[in-house]
């Protein structure tokens, strides 16, 4: 059952132009007084989720994208100072890109972090997806097994840090410490100071593939889907559930994920379709060429597999994947409890902000969500 509302937001700002027909997204540029304009935004979301009874605020790590459209570097930061402007909300890092991080600084930050905001930040990791940025930080990506391999070094890492006291680690790409002398003796180990207050540390991931889930459930990682079409996403859930049930782990379907879709209400669905289809546009107009259309066709298969379609999506696509709910808050509420429906332990639910839509009608949305939406589920 539904019990804690989330929100995604990646870090845009405020776009123009935009839609199918607007400005093509690798053309878009913007100045830094422009750029800066996303953590004020954030601010005055996170004050008006804390205000309205929301859980989590999730934002996205990105680098160099003088697109406008994800522009959030640092999340542990943003939360730490987004933490101090709000009451009771959670932050949440959606996610840390691991392979542009040392394991161990990482682990520092999250640590202070959760130790002055009392546990308000969340922690989570992910392998990356943009080129640009993680090869530019000098990590493989377009090496596919050799990011994964770096990847799951650096978990190993991540997880002793939390886990142990002290700790010597040695792999691949770490050796911590290395062996060397320090006043007067061998140094063998060393402690992470501080460790995180709250322990054991619950960590997020994305789930992108079956080696993917099968790592998470090895590793005890909670899962995160979003925007899937509704044939994809029970086949996640399931998925995880059997990769979680085969290493003794008893979860409920759907336990320990979060499930995003997007939401926009409105007096009725071709009026919601009509305000949301330009903001929904631009939002593939920058992530389809990413690989993410997570739909499939009757047959099962995966948009842009063979056979099945390779356009970009529609926003009556979407609706018709259960990947967005459009219409008067009744129809929302009926569209999300149809899939809470199929999973007794799915408890969290998050809205997707699409991209192109402007911050102030968002915080409409938010507000209108919060009073006639929330409390069908609460």
């Amino acid at each position: 059952m539904i019990k804690k509302f989330h929100v995604l937001y990646v870090g845009q700002i405020e776009l123009d132009n935009i839609g199918l027909n607007g400005t093509p997204a690798n053309d878009r540029r913007y100045s830094d007084r422009r750029l800066r304009e996303a953590f004020n935004t954030a601010r005055e979301v996170a004050q008006l989720m804390d205000e309205l009874g929301f859980d989590v605020l999730w934002t996205a790590e990105h680098h160099f994208q003088r697109e406008g459209y994800e522009v959030f570097p640092n999340l542990i930061q943003l939360g730490l100072w987004l933490a101090t402007q709000t009451k009771r909300l959670k932050f949440g890092c959606a996610f840390n890109i691991l392979p542009m991080w040392h394991p161990i600084r990482l682990a520092e930050d999250y640590a202070m972090a959760d130790i002055v905001t009392d546990g308000r930040i969340i922690m989570g990791v992910g392998r990356g997806y943009h080129t640009r940025e993680v090869e530019t930080f000098g990590a493989p990506l377009l090496d596919a097994e050799k990011n994964r391999e770096l990847f799951e070094e650096q978990l190993r890492l991540l997880l002793t840090c939390f886990n142990e006291q002290a700790f010597h680690f040695k792999g691949k790409y770490y050796e911590c410490p290395p062996p060397l002398d320090y006043r007067g003796y061998r140094l063998k180990e060393i402690t992470m100071v501080p460790r995180p207050k709250h322990l054991p540390v619950e960590i997020w991931m994305p789930i992108a593939s079956g080696k993917t889930i099968e790592l998470m459930a090895q590793y005890g990682l909670k899962a995160m889907v979003t925007l899937n079409g509704e044939k994809i996403l029970d086949d996640v859930i399931c998925a995880y559930h059997a990769a979680c049930l085969k290493r003794g782990q008893n979860k409920r379907l759907g336990e320990d994920m979060i499930w995003g879709a997007g939401v926009y209400l409105a007096d009725c669905r071709e009026e919601a379709i009509r305000r949301l289809e330009p903001a929904h546009d631009e939002r593939f107009k920058w992530f389809a060429p990413f690989g993410f259309v997570r739909y499939a066709d009757e047959q099962g298969r995966v948009w842009g597999s063979p056979g099945a379609p390779a356009r970009t999506p529609l926003l009556k696509d979407g609706v018709a994947q259960k990947a967005w709910f459009c219409g008067p808050p009744a129809e929302v509420i009926a569209g999300i409890k149809s899939v809470e429906a199929k999973y007794p332990g799915l408890e969290n639910f998050m809205i997707h902000w699409a991209e192109g839509l402007p911050p102030q009608e968002f915080k409409e949305q938010l507000r209108w969500f919060a009073k006639e939406v929330m409390p069908a589920f609460k």
